[in-house]
């Protein structure tokens, strides 16, 4: 590959450049920077946040890895592998200022999450699950200034309203729980644990907003 496809491959135009700054990291950069913690990568419930996703580079990278982990560990269980999996879907987070990266990140995720379920579970596979999956990455993927912790316009352009972000985690059995939060209360906690730091300032708006509890299957009829 010369230069020129190479850059062509890192950029989408030079006016989103220009505006917006936007880069795409080259697969190998996001492998070797994904190996400084791979330890994170291959916990299956451990939460990654990029707040500047693209169409996914890092965040496709780490739920492969995700992925693998959960085949290793529960392929020999359809159940077992589809609710980890869900589980590994459910732990990776993603903000970006233009909604095109948005859209394409979901759908890039999902394919990938998708493949992986079918090659496991086969006949075994639920529609239920991939909607509910998908629905997971639509709350867990947003269009927002990570900046300014706020949802923008389809111009990228701030709104008045915070991001907010789902924390998903298994309580008993097939039960899931969903706790919403401002994006400012996730980074706070985020720094408090020691996992992925993006703000060493966190804004005080941030607040626990709404709680469900619902089959992992179902968690898309609680919205």
């Amino acid at each position: 590959m010369n230069n020129s496809e190479n850059a062509r491959k890192q950029t989408k135009s030079r006016q989103r450049v220009r505006e917006h700054g936007e880069v795409f990291t080259n697969e190998r950069e996001v492998k070797a920077m994904c190996d400084l913690v791979k330890d994170e990568t291959e916990r299956i419930d451990s939460r990654f946040l990029e707040p500047a996703c693209g169409d996914g580079n890092f965040l496709a990278e780490i739920l492969t890895r995700k992925l693998e982990i959960v085949k290793r560990k529960y392929k020999k269980s359809a159940l077992d592998y589809e609710k980890n999996a869900v589980l590994a879907a459910s732990s990776i987070y993603g903000v970006d200022i233009l909604i095109d990266n948005v859209l394409a990140c979901r759908e890039r995720m999902f394919a990938i999450w998708d493949k992986a379920y079918r090659a496991v579970c086969k006949k075994e596979c639920n529609d239920q699950t991939r909607e509910a999956v998908r629905f997971i990455l639509k709350r867990n993927i947003v269009c927002g200034n990570a900046l300014t912790l706020k949802c923008v316009d389809e111009h990228g352009n701030d709104t008045d309203e915070p991001i907010v972000f789902s924390e998903w985690a298994f309580i008993t059995g097939f039960q899931m729980q969903r706790q919403d939060y401002t994006f400012a209360d996730l980074l706070a906690r985020s720094d408090d644990t020691k996992q992925m730091r993006l703000d060493e300032q966190p804004s005080e708006e941030g607040k626990f907003l709404k709680r469900y509890v619902t089959h992992y299957r179902r968690v898309q009829e609680c919205d």
